[in-house]
C-alpha cells in the first residue's frame, strides 16, 4: 500500500538517479565538444566517481552512520551537490572543471548508501518491495535522458556545437537542490545502536575481507575487479561514440539499457533457478564481450540495429554479473557479514575496478584519436577482447557448490 512515507521514498529514488543521469551519461561528449579535453582527461573526470566510492564506506560508516539522521545529512550534501553542478555549469576549462566534479562525486557517493538506508529503514518489515522502490531510480535515470534528447535537443550535432551539454549541469543542480530540501522531509531515520556501537574495521566492512579465504569467492572478487575494466568503457565512451556517428537522439537511445536493466532484473531469479550462479555470471561475461563486438561493427545506417542491440544488452551486461554477484556474495558472507561484505564488493568495483578501467579506457581511446574523431572500431575491440578472456579464465577456474549455485524457490 502506497502511504505518503512511502511516496517520499519513491521520490526520493526518482531525484537521487535523475540528478545522476542527467550529466553523468553526456559527461564524455561534453567535455570533447565544449571544452576539448582528451580521452585521457575524459577518464580523470569520469575516475572521479571511483574515489568517490572509495571514499564513500569511511563517510558512512564512520560519521553518517554513527551521529546524524541519515535523511538530514542526505539534505546537507544534495544542497552542498547543487551549488557544485552550478559551478561545474560555469566552467569552460578542464583545469576549471576537474576539482569541481572531484568534490561533487566525493559528495554524492555517499549519499547512494544513505538512499539506500533510509529506504530500507522504513521497509523493515516488506524488504521484498525495495526492488519497486529502487526501479523509481532507474526511472529517474531514464526520464533524464528522454528529457535532455527528447525534451531539449541538447545533445543534438548542432546544439552540442554550441554547448548545449553545459545545460545538463543546470538542470541537476536544480534537481539536486530540490532533493536537498525535500529530505528534510523524508521519514525520521536517525543512527542504529549497532552502527553507533560499531568498530572501524566493522564500519568500513574490513572485517568482511576473511571472505577472501574461499578460494571460488577469490575468484569471483577478483572477476569482479578485473570485469570492471571494459564496463568503463561503456560509461565513458558510448555517448560519444555514438554522437560522433551522429545517431539522432542518443542519449535518448541509450535509456533503452535502463529499460532492459529493469526488466532482466526481474528475470534474474528465473535464470539462477535454472541455470545456477555460474552460468549466469558467466552470461553476464560474455554479454559484455558481444556489446562491444557489435559496437564496433555497427554505424548510425544500415548496421544501426546492431547498436540498438548492444545497447539493450546493458541488462545482461550488469544484472546478471554485478547483482547477481550480489546475491553470491549475501549467500556466502552469513549473517555476520552481509553489509560489509556488500560494501567491500562496491568498493572494490565502483572504487579500485573502475579507477584502473578508466584510466585504460583514457589511455586507449587517446591511442585512436585523431583531433575530436575516433577510430572506434579499434577501440571496441579492446574491451571486447578483454571481456572475452576474463569469460574464458572464470569458466575454467570457478566452482561454484550447489549451496551458492541455486536461487532460493519463490
Amino acid at each position: 500500500m502506497w502511504t505518503a512515507a512511502r511516496l517520499k521514498l519513491g521520490v526520493m529514488m526518482f531525484l537521487q538517479f535523475f540528478v545522476w543521469g542527467g550529466w553523468f551519461v553526456t559527461l564524455g561528449s561534453y567535455l570533447t565538444s565544449a571544452i576539448g579535453a582528451s580521452g585521457s582527461q575524459a577518464a580523470l573526470a569520469y575516475s572521479t566517481q571511483s574515489w568517490g566510492a572509495i571514499i564513500a564506506p569511511f563517510f558512512v560508516g564512520l560519521i553518517a552512520d554513527r551521529y546524524f539522521n541519515a535523511e538530514k545529512v542526505l539534505g546537507i550534501l544534495h544542497l552542498l551537490g547543487s551549488a557544485l553542478l552550478y559551478r561545474l555549469h560555469i566552467a569552460i576549462r578542464f583545469a576549471d572543471f576537474y576539482p569541481y566534479v572531484l568534490a561533487y562525486m566525493v559528495i554524492y557517493m555517499p549519499t547512494l548508501a544513505l538512499v539506500n538506508a533510509i529506504a530500507f529503514r522504513h521497509l523493515s518489515t516488506s524488504r521484498s518491495h525495495f526492488s519497486k522502490f529502487r526501479a523509481w531510480g532507474t526511472l529517474g535515470w531514464i526520464i533524464a535522458g528522454l528529457m535532455i534528447s527528447y525534451g531539449f535537443a541538447w545533445d543534438s550535432t548542432d546544439a552540442m556545437t554550441h554547448g548545449g551539454l553545459r545545460n545538463t549541469f543546470l538542470m541537476c543542480s536544480a534537481a539536486s537542490f530540490v532533493l536537498g530540501v525535500f529530505s528534510f522531509t523524508l521519514p525520521a531515520t536517525p543512527p542504529s545502536a549497532a552502527a553507533q556501537a560499531s568498530g572501524l574495521r566493522r564500519a568500513v566492512g574490513i572485517e568482511a575481507l576473511m571472505l577472501l579465504r574461499d578460494r571460488d569467492y577469490l575468484l569471483f572478487f577478483s572477476a569482479s575487479i578485473l570485469i570492471c575494466i571494459p564496463l568503463t568503457f561503456y560509461y565513458q565512451n558510448a555517448n560519444q561514440f555514438l554522437t560522433e556517428l551522429q545517431v539522432s537522439n542518443a542519449t535518448g537511445k541509450q535509456t533503452v539499457g535502463q529499460v532492459s536493466e529493469v526488466l532482466f532484473m526481474l528475470a534474474i531469479p528465473f535464470f539462477l533457478r535454472r541455470l545456477g550462479m555460474k552460468l549466469t555470471l558467466l552470461l553476464g561475461m560474455l554479454a559484455w564481450a558481444i556489446r562491444y563486438v557489435l559496437f564496433a561493427f555497427g554505424n548510425a545506417g544500415d548496421a544501426a540495429l546492431l547498436l540498438l542491440i548492444g545497447i539493450a544488452l546493458h541488462g545482461v551486461c550488469y544484472d546478471f554479473f554485478f547483482v547477481a554477484g550480489q546475491i553470491y556474495t549475501d549467500s556466502k558472507a552469513g549473517e555476520r557479514y552481509k553489509s560489509s561484505a556488500q560494501g567491500i564488493l562496491t568498493l572494490a568495483t565502483y572504487g579500485v575496478g573502475m579507477l584502473i578501467g578508466f584510466h585504460i579506457a583514457g589511455l586507449i581511446t587517446d591511442m585512436y584519436a585523431t583531433g575530436r574523431l575516433h577510430d572506434w572500431r579499434s577501440i571496441w575491440i579492446y574491451p571486447a577482447a578483454f571481456a572475452a578472456v576474463i569469460f574464458v579464465v572464470f569458466a575454467v577456474t570457478f566452482r561454484s557448490d550447489a549451496r551458492e549455485s541455486r536461487y532460493p524457490p519463490a
